[in-house]
């Protein structure tokens, strides 16, 4: 079980390699745009969590994580375009898919939980 610190600290490292990623990447003017949403998104799903810790009840507490959900969905999608066209470095973006696949999960199950315990 991971405490709120180190998931904070694993979603910002996912933006980092995220980032670091694209930034390896040839530039290519018409997959920029795949590549902006991807940095973005990545990044979002680490400052809602952080928002998500800030939450003043638990029904904010689940909206700001069904954000983090989002973010880290609209990630793995973005992730799965750059592999259509950068096939060369699929290993790299399996990595990264996988990660975001298990931020999504504990997300979702964070959220489940939370909701179980406000209706209880």
């Amino acid at each position: 079980i991971m405490d709120k610190n180190e998931f904070k600290q694993r979603t910002k490292n996912f933006a980092i390699n995220v980032a670091k990623f694209c930034k390896s990447l040839a530039y290519d003017p018409i997959i920029k745009s795949y590549i902006d949403q991807l940095v973005r998104a990545s990044a979002s799903v680490g400052a809602n969590y952080r928002a998500a810790c800030r939450a003043k009840s638990k029904p904010d507490f689940i909206n700001k994580m069904r954000i983090v959900e989002e973010e880290a969905d609209e990630s793995m999608y973005f992730l799965e375009l750059l592999n259509e066209f950068y096939t060369e470095r699929e290993k790299d973006i399996e990595t990264l898919h996988k990660e975001g696949n298990e931020i999504l999960s504990m997300t979702v199950s964070s959220i489940n939980t939370t909701i179980r315990n406000l209706n209880s």
